[in-house]
C-alpha cells in the first residue's frame, strides 16, 4: 500500500530530527598539542576530555567530538577546517 502524504511528512521530520555527529579525523600535520587544544578552545572540553579525544583521534583515526542537529554539525566541521583540522559529519548511530 502506498504511503499516504502525512506518512511521508512524518518520516521526513523524523529524519531532520535526527543527531548528526562532527567526526574529528587524524591527519600528519597537526600536533597533538594543538588538536587537544581546538577541543578546549573551540568545544569548551574540559582538559582531560580533551586529550582523551586527541588521543582517540591519534591512536583510531578519528572521534566524535559534537552531536546535534545537522546544520550545527555543518557548523562545527566548517570550523575544524579553519583550525586546519580534518573532519566531517555524519548521522548518529541509531
Amino acid at each position: 500500500m502506498a504511503d499516504t502524504i502525512e506518512q511521508t511528512r512524518v518520516r521526513e521530520r523524523a529524519a531532520a530530527d535526527a543527531p548528526w555527529v562532527t567526526i574529528v579525523l587524524n591527519d600528519p600535520v597537526n600536533l597533538m598539542s594543538y588538536v587537544a587544544y581546538v577541543f578546549r578552545s573551540y568545544f569548551g572540553h574540559p582538559p582531560a576530555e580533551a586529550e582523551r579525544l586527541m588521543l582517540q583521534v591519534h591512536l583510531t583515526g578519528r572521534a566524535v567530538v559534537a552531536t546535534g542537529p545537522r546544520e550545527e554539525m555543518e557548523r562545527h566541521v566548517e570550523a575544524m577546517h579553519d583550525f586546519g583540522l580534518w573532519a566531517t559529519l555524519e548521522k548518529a548511530d541509531a
